[in-house]
């Protein structure tokens, strides 16, 4: 298997096709993924490119981290394990307890008796 690298603060307008062109001159590339949004399809800025070897990726590395694409600096280096996180998403949960006091019925004395 090969090394992954994180490439950032790229071109929303850059394509797969452009960094594996990009990255080929670097070295062996066996995979372009570039991160897009899940509900608009619009590149998200920064992708994941597998090199072919440790060598390749070093390669790549000193070639390209910093190199200007469209005005803007990239970040290449390499990329982290993915972080373990808990199933179900984020955000706030359904059911009881906060919210702007709506269904509360235990605040005060009630006014009926």
């Amino acid at each position: 298997m090969g090394t992954k690298l994180y490439v950032g603060n790229l071109p929303f307008s850059t394509t797969e096709n452009e960094l594996q062109e990009l990255f080929s001159q670097a070295g062996a590339v066996q995979e372009v993924t570039l991160m897009q949004d899940r509900f608009t399809g619009k590149s998200r800025g920064f992708a994941f490119v597998t090199m072919g070897s440790d060598e390749d990726a070093q390669n790549a590395i000193s070639k390209l981290n910093g190199q200007a694409m469209e005005g803007r600096p990239l970040t290449v280096n390499e990329a982290r394990p993915r972080e373990a996180r808990p199933p179900g998403g984020g955000g706030r949960g359904y059911g009881g307890g906060g919210g702007g006091g709506y269904g509360r019925r235990d605040r005060g004395q009630r006014r009926d008796q």
